[in-house]
C-alpha cells in the first residue's frame, strides 16, 4: 500500500514570553512553518524581518500586567502569507516619524513598506489587539 503524505499544514500559532529573545525564536517557528511548503521560500526573507518587528513591538510597547504571552499566528494562502502577533493591551500601535540619527522607531515603517497590507485589530474578547500583515510573492516569484 503506498503511502500517503498528508498537506503541510496552512496554519500555525504559538505563544511566546514577552522577552527581548522571543523575536528570534518567532523567526524559527516562522522558518519551519514555511520549510513544510515547496516554492514559498521568497516569503522567509520579508516574513521574517516583518515577524521580528512585530514581535519586538510587541515585547517592548505593550502594557501588560506581568506575565503576560504573546502569540503570534501564520497562515498561508497560495502566494499570500499571513502573519499576526498578539498582545494583551488595547493600544493601537502608531507610525512615528524618525530622523537619520535616531536608532529605533522604524518598525511599523518598514511593515507598511513592506507588507502588501497591514492593519491593527482588536482581539475577540475584547483584550488586547493584534498586528497583521500579508506578504505577497514579488511580481517575478508569481509568474
Amino acid at each position: 500500500m503506498p503511502e500517503t503524505v498528508s498537506p503541510a499544514p496552512t496554519e500555525h500559532a504559538c505563544w511566546l514570553p514577552r522577552h527581548r529573545k522571543s523575536a528570534g525564536a518567532a523567526r524559527q517557528e516562522l522558518h519551519h512553518f514555511l520549510a513544510r511548503h515547496q516554492g514559498v521560500e521568497y516569503l522567509l526573507y520579508t516574513g521574517e524581518l516583518l515577524l521580528s518587528e512585530l514581535v519586538a513591538n510587541a515585547v517592548q510597547h505593550a502594557r501588560t500586567p506581568q506575565g503576560r504571552l504573546i502569540q503570534i499566528r501564520f497562515g498561508l494562502s497560495e502566494n499570500l502569507l499571513r502573519i499576526e502577533v498578539h498582545d494583551a493591551d488595547s493600544e493601537k500601535p502608531a507610525l512615528r516619524t524618525t530622523s537619520t540619527s535616531d536608532e529605533s522607531g522604524r518598525g511599523l515603517f518598514l511593515v507598511k513598506e513592506l507588507a502588501a497590507q497591514w492593519g491593527c485589530c482588536p482581539r475577540a474578547g475584547g483584550i488586547g489587539k493584534f498586528i497583521w500583515c500579508h506578504i505577497s510573492a514579488p511580481a517575478e516569484a508569481a509568474a
